[in-house]
């Protein structure tokens, strides 16, 4: 007696097919699962037979073999516990074979029969509608979030006699609809906005240069200056999540089972803050079976470092290609995946060890080696990708005791778009997204500077002591800054604007 049912693994940031093979045959009763699967996997065993007894079903005292198919990828988790007790059962002839050809299963069972909720359901809706499949039923608090997938029905359920009785037509299921514009409505919001960051005027508009360009930023400030707040407000004033990105966003969280329960998408950009202990495969990604790290879930979004300097050197210079390159790679002796990990780096430190090194009301207690030290510890590869370094002074009593409010982050964020707006008109024809991205052609190009400016440049990298890897870097700053305000031309204060947006280089040049 042979069965097949369909299901869905994942590898990487996309899912692929896998078979479900079961053979009922006469012998010893024992339950073997081959096809290189994990142990978790392997325990399905277990959760399978309980779950049959306990809803009522015969489990046959016979020779069970169970085949994942293709046979040499591994596979991982309990998401395959549904399709291999709806196989048995199939096998035994319990459960009609129509609708197994032509949907797609997929759910960890309980000992009671209940189906709780597996990692990458969207990826693998996708993949399912993709190979034309009818649809796909699935736990019913990942149903929203496969829903989102157009092509396919979508059917939420919550035990196995329920799953039973749909396969052999005597329930009927509604499929799960989802309306995106509402969803979009009800969850794009963010729980913080820049109007609650009192005074820091410099730095707010900072933090708009560098969102209306993609630019990566460095705060720098003694404790309790507000670092941390205007970091965590980054992303509320970038522009919002297209469809496209929600659904590129979600699929890296649903990867990892950081999907709420019963939600559909991820509808504000992320914003990952991973503490300075991280390792570096927790950073960059990786393990035995690859898994996306910090950088791969802030895709789309904000990858915040605070105490920068604290963090291994080890893990800092794995940030370099990711930055650069947008992606992250993982080759492993089996397998090699590609993770997206498009972000935008924001960082804090503060000037000193002690923190108080531009504080005037507290004293450094710092020598100048240690000082030295202590910013040596970000290399100059890694600080020569952050666009823009930003002192951030202590506040005033009376910055702090006001009641007036600053701009809102709705505010900004419509003219972060308006500057975007021209960036994607100026980049159409190209992968460029933002200024940051440009290239020395598109450099050349597009930021072009008067002799004026020329003289502006001339004295801030010899006077000022900036360095040179500094240059292009004000260019695509300076770029923006003319977006913002809607010139065609790089102007003279646009420059002074953004030499001043460079403060590590001017003092440690």
């Amino acid at each position: 007696m042979l069965a097949k049912v369909l299901s869905s693994a994942v590898l990487g940031v996309d899912a692929y097919l896998v078979e479900v093979e079961v053979d009922i045959a006469l012998g010893l009763p024992i339950f073997n699962t081959v096809g290189l699967p994990d142990t978790s996997v392997k325990e399905s065993r277990d959760r399978v037979k309980a779950a049959i007894k306990n809803c009522g079903f015969d489990f046959p005292s016979r020779r069970i073999t169970v085949n994942l198919a293709p046979a040499d990828i591994k596979k991982e988790g309990a998401c395959f516990d549904l399709p291999m007790a709806c196989g048995i059962l199939a096998a035994m002839g319990l459960v009609k074979p129509d609708r197994l050809k032509t949907h797609l299963l997929l759910g960890e069972l309980s000992l009671d029969g209940g189906l709780r909720g597996v990692k990458g359901a969207l990826p693998m809706a996708v993949s399912a509608a993709e190979r034309g499949l009818a649809g796909m039923i699935l736990p019913a608090e990942n149903a929203a979030e496969a829903a989102v997938v157009e092509g396919i029905q979508v059917y939420g359920v919550e035990t196995l006699p329920q799953v039973v009785q749909f396969l052999n037509g005597a329930q009927e299921i509604s499929p799960t609809r989802i309306d995106l514009q509402e969803v979009f409505a009800q969850h794009a919001l963010y729980g913080v906005d820049l109007a609650d960051v009192k005074g820091q005027a410099h730095a707010k508009r900072a933090l708009e240069v560098a969102a209306a360009g993609g630019h990566n930023i460095l705060f720098i400030g003694p404790p309790g200056s507000g670092k941390t707040m205007l970091a965590k407000r980054l992303a509320t004033i970038l522009p919002d999540l297209g469809l496209e990105e929600a659904i590129e966003v979600t699929k890296i969280h649903s990867i990892c089972g950081l999907v709420p329960s019963r939600a559909a998408l991820i509808a504000t950009r992320p914003f990952r803050a991973p503490h300075h202990t991280i390792s570096d495969a927790g950073l960059i990604g990786g393990g035995t079976i690859p898994r996306p790290g910090e950088v791969s879930l802030a895709h789309h979004g904000v990858l915040f470092l605070d105490e920068l300097p604290e963090f291994k050197r080890s893990a800092l210079e794995v940030l370099r290609q990711p930055i650069e390159d947008g992606i992250v790679t993982i080759s492993r002796a089996l397998t090699s995946v590609t993770y997206p990990a498009c972000f935008m780096l924001a960082a804090a430190m503060n000037p000193c060890p002690c923190g108080y090194f531009t504080d005037p009301k507290h004293d450094c207690t710092c020598a100048p080696s240690q000082i030295q030290r202590y910013r040596s510890r970000i290399s100059g590869p890694l600080l020569d990708r952050i666009d823009m370094h930003i002192e951030v002074p202590p506040l005033r009593y009376r910055e702090i005791t006001t009641e007036s409010q600053g701009e809102t982050s709705d505010v900004v964020r419509t003219r972060v778009k308006g500057a975007r707006a021209i960036q994607q008109e100026r980049f159409r024809r190209t992968q460029t997204f933002c200024n940051a991205q440009m290239s020395a052609k598109q450099l050349r190009r597009h930021c072009l500077v008067g002799p004026d400016g020329q003289r502006l440049l001339e004295t801030a990298l010899e006077r000022l002591g900036l360095s040179a890897r500094a240059h292009d870097r004000i260019l695509k700053v300076a770029r923006t800054i003319a977006d913002l305000e809607g010139h065609e031309t790089i102007q003279t204060d646009h420059l002074a604007e953004a030499i001043q947006y460079r403060t590590l280089d001017r003092r440690t040049g």
